[in-house]
């Protein structure tokens, strides 16, 4: 079973959002939401890069955002009866949504613990600015990674991806046991 190539995840709206009128609390999919504006998002990320330094900031953010696409794809699998491909599809969709990129599925096949995507129109790289000169796409990593081992845990397979970014905007992901890569090509 592998998503179509080329398979677009634009910032398909609407999405529904229900807003408890006691709490304020904004809910989508029965997972409660935050709405932030992009710069101060962005604008946090950079303080912690710079506070902790990119190493340690990375190595953080990558748990804190792996742990977070595990949670956010185990629940939304339960709510919406889906699993595999289907997780990781309805993921990339989501993100979308939020406004993170545009993300393009190019190819996932979980037979061959293998998927590639495309992101374009960056939340990051808009923020930082494209003449940056580093790589700003490493903020996707944990996300993809969390993401795509939920799939797979779907299917039955226990899998641990391994993340390198290894150009300006290129990341490839690979499952260590598996002769295989499994890359991300992120074109920011």
């Amino acid at each position: 079973m592998s998503v179509s190539k080329g398979r677009s995840h634009l910032c398909e709206l609407p999405v529904e959002v229900i807003v408890d009128p006691e709490t304020g609390i904004w809910m989508v999919d029965g997972q409660p939401m935050i709405l932030q504006p992009r710069h101060a998002w962005v604008g946090a990320h950079k303080t912690f890069e710079e506070t902790f330094g990119l190493e340690v900031y990375r190595k953080a953010l990558f748990g804190a955002t792996y742990e977070a696409a595990r949670i956010w794809c185990d629940r939304e699998a339960a709510t919406f009866d889906i699993s595999g491909v289907a997780i990781f599809d309805h993921y990339m969709k989501r993100m979308g949504q939020r406004g993170f990129a545009q993300i393009f599925v190019e190819h996932f096949n979980p037979e061959e613990f293998f998927s590639e995507l495309r992101v374009s129109h960056s939340v990051y790289v808009a923020e930082y600015g494209a003449s940056t000169g580093r790589k700003t796409c490493y903020m996707f990593e944990g996300a993809f990674a969390g993401g795509m081992e939920s799939a797979f845990a779907s299917l039955g397979h226990e899998v641990s991806c391994r993340v390198e970014e290894v150009q300006l905007s290129l990341i490839h992901i690979s499952e260590p046991t598996r002769p295989r890569l499994m890359s991300y090509a992120v074109f920011c």
